[in-house]
């Protein structure tokens, strides 16, 4: 592997990383339409290195989770039980469609378009979605009932992921919103990262098996995301985050749009 230093690329990173740790929405939401509609890289590429982009960052903010005892490891291990079979499934089978087909770029930009547009809604009205859970969801349900739920959303949520790279961050809080309405959105939060990790490492690895890993690219993100994260991090009390949160959903549902209908 030969490395070359891509200042555009480290500073589209550097940005993604702010708003990141601004908001709070999961990288592959913003980074992966930015690689194919402005570097031009093929769908595949770009999801594929977004995904180990996504395991990494979401590596270290597991750490700080963990620390804060912000995760239910209960939980992860729910969703992992269905999410990390169903990303194995799913990379397969687009082993056999053929990653490089045209048929196959098409249905990973058409999924990637809906899962914008459906991460842009859970942005808008998440804290709607919040009171509505917490007022009307019955507490009733049982425990096996509740995890085997948890179990099916963690399947698709992984065949998600492996065909877009999105939806680890934002949907998956609101479904588990649902799913736990008296959870502490700390802990909602803490769980949904931590299962990231493991979904997006396999995805992840995946894509590099079906060879649509770059890795220089990877690094030169890298390099720009790592401190653009902790300076979003730092700076997320002092920024309006409504006005910043609506910015950012009107512009996700614009490019998915694009992305569902080029």
């Amino acid at each position: 592997m030969e490395f070359s230093f891509v200042p555009a690329l480290s500073f589209s990173g550097f940005l993604v990383g702010v708003l990141v740790g601004l908001t709070g929405v999961g990288g592959g939401s913003l980074m992966t339409p930015l690689l194919v509609m402005l570097f031009g890289y093929a769908p595949a590429t770009a999801v594929g290195t977004d995904l180990l982009f996504a395991a990494a960052t979401k590596g270290s903010g597991t750490l700080v989770h963990h620390q804060h005892d912000n995760i239910d490891w209960r939980i992860v291990g729910w969703l992992a039980l269905g999410s990390l079979p169903a990303t194995a499934l799913t990379i397969y089978i687009l082993s056999l469609l053929g990653i490089d087909k045209h048929d196959t770029s098409h249905l990973i930009t058409g999924a990637l378009g809906v899962a914008l547009i459906l991460t842009a809604g859970s942005i808008v009205f998440r804290q709607r979605l919040l009171m509505f859970a917490k007022q009307h969801v019955s507490l009733r349900r049982s425990a096996e009932r509740t995890a085997f739920t948890t179990v099916v959303f963690g399947a698709i949520l992984g065949a998600m992921v492996s065909i877009t790279s999105v939806g680890a961050g934002a949907l998956g809080v609101t479904v588990l919103v649902f799913l736990y309405p008296h959870l502490p959105m700390r802990q909602i939060i803490g769980s949904d990262i931590a299962h990231a990790v493991p979904l997006t490492l396999l995805a992840g690895v995946g894509h590099w098996w079906l060879g649509t890993v770059d890795m220089p690219l990877l690094l030169n993100l890298l390099i720009g995301s790592l401190p653009g994260i902790v300076l979003g991090s730092y700076f997320t009390s002092r920024v309006p985050e409504r006005g910043l949160r609506s910015l950012l959903a009107t512009v996700l549902v614009v490019v998915g749009g694009k992305l569902i209908f080029a």
